[in-house]
Order: C-alpha cells, then structure tokens, then sequence
C-alpha cells in the first residue's frame, strides 16, 4: 500500500527500513524523520504523516530499546535545572 504519494513510499519500505535500522543499532529511536532519511527521501507535504505513522505503529521494531525502557522513572527531578539559586538578575541583592 503506498503510505507518501509525494515520495512514493509504501508500507513495505517502511517496514524493510525499520529491520534496517533496528538491526544496524539496537539502541536507536525509530523517528519519522529517521526512516524517510534511511529511505533517501524527504517528507514533502505532510498529508501522509498520520498514515505514515499508523504504519510505524504496526511495525514490530518500534518498541523501545531495553537500555532506555524506565529512564524516566528512574530520573531524579531536579527544579533548578543545575543553576545557583539568585540566578537572576531580580534575584540578585543590590549593593549601592
């Protein structure tokens, strides 16, 4: 079934890409982005963009990789984003 008219991709080329890229890195994060790269072509409209991605949905390498399932349970929020408190100008006493 041909998912990008404007590209002429189908669902198979995005399957075989997926196998591609799953089987080159196992790590990686499949993106849209990544497969239209890995098929040498680019998104032109965007008309397909929802098809195309019901169509990554189905393919059976989408799931996340191992190494990165529950990073972000296993993250420690931190509020200041690594800056010193009275980083701000506001924040700063003024001395006259």
């Amino acid at each position: 079934m041909i998912v990008c008219h404007c590209m002429q991709i189908s669902d198979h080329d995005i399957r075989v890409a997926f196998d591609w890229m799953r089987a080159a890195d196992p790590e990686t994060i499949i993106t849209p982005g990544k497969v239209y790269h890995a098929l040498g072509k680019r998104a032109d409209c965007g008309g397909c963009m929802p098809l195309f991605l019901d169509t990554m949905r189905r393919c059976d390498n989408l799931a996340v990789p191992p190494i990165l399932r529950g990073m972000k349970a296993n993250r420690i929020e931190v509020s200041h984003e690594g800056r010193r408190k009275g980083h701000r100008i506001s924040e700063r006493s003024v001395t006259v």
